[in-house]
């Protein structure tokens, strides 16, 4: 047993309704509890800033798809590097690190739990892999849905508990965590040299559109109980005018869960064009806002754009196929068989260019007309918009008028005719920030109730003290300090033990994956349909039962059983 007593804490908590509270915090073993004997190991927090571990609900760190942007890139692994010392292993990359890369530099801005946003099933067992190389955070994956087969043929048919079933068996047989429909229908038309423009477009050979297939996975998930929403990447992406695609898709979601949010719409920045053609891009944020204020029950991700270098990759293979055609660099496309596919080009975000400062405010502007924090997390869907290591950029510019007027003093000249953020006065609040890189995250991911996201006695011990005495800052005007704070905690405590100090991480960690196993009734048990058997041995490279990932693959495991209505 060890024991931890974490003193003079400066404590926002949104969960518990903790803001801005003096308080000691004590550990025993990997929870938080009412009190720790005297013989406790004693950090003194002085007065920091002291915060849940932080919670990222969407970004790319493991997997076949981050592992091909390693090799594609040469030049940015060449950046980005550190030799090995103390606990810390060698790393390299920068906008896509290697797994160590990621686990240490999340670890020292103080995030401890992350979704890997976007899993091929077929190629479940890199992905598992990856993560157990990611010690100093526990990781879920969102599990790829938009282009399968059985479950396009199933919503066709109308059979919404086969199509319950399917998922239900894929998540369990990957150990995946939620659904993830990226372009729904749109990849698996790319596969055939098409595209969908929009949801109500019918996908070659399959009868179905995209309206159906996200309407058939929100009633699939709710019947299964699943402790996560729909995570959907809209079809469109991207595009000048694809604001109304993005409005229409939201039009789809019926408040079902009183619990948690029915959908989850990632990357919202980069589905709030108006205009069109890129001659007469415009920011729509004021529309998509004004959407989401009224449907509590949709959640969304910034997907913030950052100047600079980064790597775009995500499984809307003909979105990266017109990003190629837009930057003409070097890019990859890549089919997963029956489900889904990839791409992935490098690029360069330029503060000279007119369309990449469009959507560098756009991302600010959709979280600052939010009204409600709880509705809008904080990402760059990294590495996409811009690498995870920048998000105390954002929390800066979020919480300083300043700091974003003398930004966009450097941007693009025509930008602030098109975009609404010089006339946004809100400035964010400490509060408002935990909730956006924590609190809503846990709620967002259905991780309240294991101990995540919060520092009430029962929750696990994952907290972030950051060196700052935020009563002394105003970050209006202090906004560099506040950057500073949040690119390095004093202590990262990840499950009771202090994973990393002042920018090095001190011990090496074990990681736990998150999954779910829906307790589906025998007789719903798809891989006992005859149909889906022959079909997956037919058209599948590997046989059914080689397809499950096996318990070796996840060195620790909390596996979640939801119990499903069928």
């Amino acid at each position: 047993m060890s024991e931890l007593l974490v003193k003079n804490a400066y404590v926002i908590d949104p969960v518990n309704g903790i803001n801005g509270e003096v308080m000691d915090i004590a550990i025993r073993d990997q929870w938080i509890v009412e009190e720790v004997g005297s013989g406790a190991m004693v950090i003194d927090a002085k007065g920091q800033l002291t915060l849940p571990g932080g919670i990222d609900s969407h970004t790319h760190i493991c997997g076949t798809k981050v592992n091909f942007g390693r090799y594609m890139s040469p030049e940015d692994m060449r950046a980005g590097r550190m030799p090995r010392r103390g606990s810390m292993h060698a790393t390299s990359g920068y906008s896509v690190p290697t797994t160590y890369g990621n686990t240490y530099r999340y670890s020292t801005m103080g995030y401890t739990t992350l979704l890997e946003g976007a899993m091929a099933p077929l190629e479940a067992r890199h992905t598992h892999e990856e993560f157990t190389h990611t010690p100093l955070q526990d990781t879920m994956a969102n599990t790829l849905f938009d282009g399968n087969w059985a479950i396009m043929e199933a919503v066709r048919d109308g059979d919404m508990r086969r199509v319950a079933a399917i998922t239900a068996w894929t998540l369990s047989a990957v150990k995946g965590f939620a659904i993830k429909l990226t372009n729904p229908g749109g990849t698996e038309a790319w596969g055939w040299g098409e595209d969908v423009t929009c949801i109500h477009d019918q996908i070659p050979h399959f009868e179905v559109t995209p309206a159906e297939i996200i309407t058939a996975m929100i009633t699939a998930n709710e019947m299964l109980n699943l402790p996560h929403s729909v995570h959907l990447h809209c079809n469109n992406l991207g595009k000048p005018g694809n604001y109304t695609c993005t409005l229409d898709t939201f039009d789809l979601a019926r408040d079902l869960n009183k619990n948690r949010q029915t959908l989850y719409a990632t990357h919202v920045q980069f589905h709030s064009y108006g205009g069109s053609s890129w001659k007469d891009i415009c920011s729509k944020s004021e529309e998509i806002t004004r959407s989401l204020n009224s449907k509590p029950h949709i959640v969304f991700d910034m997907g913030q754009v950052l100047f600079g270098r980064t790597t775009t990759m995500t499984a809307d293979g003909p979105m990266e196929f017109n990003l190629y055609r837009l930057h003409h660099n070097k890019w990859s496309n890549h089919d997963v068989e029956l489900e889904t596919g990839a791409g992935i080009i490098p690029v360069l975000y330029r503060r000279s260019n007119l369309v990449n400062s469009i959507m560098w405010a756009i991302g600010l502007e959709l979280a600052l007309l939010t009204d409600d924090p709880w509705q809008c997390c904080l990402s760059t869907d990294s590495p996409n918009g811009a690498p995870f290591v920048r998000y105390p950029e954002i929390i800066a510019m979020l919480m300083s008028r300043r700091y974003r007027e003398e930004e966009m003093s450097s941007v693009h000249p025509g930008t602030e005719h098109r975009v609404p953020l010089p006339a946004i006065d809100r400035e964010l609040d400490w509060e408002e920030i935990a909730i956006m890189t924590r609190a809503a995250q846990a709620k967002a991911l259905g991780l309240i109730d294991i101990g995540k996201g919060h520092l009430a006695p029962g929750a696990e011990a994952d907290i972030a003290i950051y060196p700052i005495q935020i009563r002394d800052v105003d970050p209006s005007v202090d906004y560099m300090k506040v950057k500073e704070a949040f690119a390095t905690t004093a202590y990262t405590i990840k499950r009771g033990r202090v994973v990393a100090r002042q920018g090095d991480c001190v011990v090496d960690g074990i990681n736990s994956t998150i999954w779910v196993d829906p307790q589906v009734p025998p007789e719903y048990d798809i891989s006992n349909d005859p149909e889906f058997v022959k079909k997956f041995d037919r058209y599948y490279t590997v046989r059914m039962r080689n397809y499950p990932v096996q318990d070796v693959y996840l060195e620790r495991q909390v596996c979640l059983r939801p119990e499903v209505s069928l």
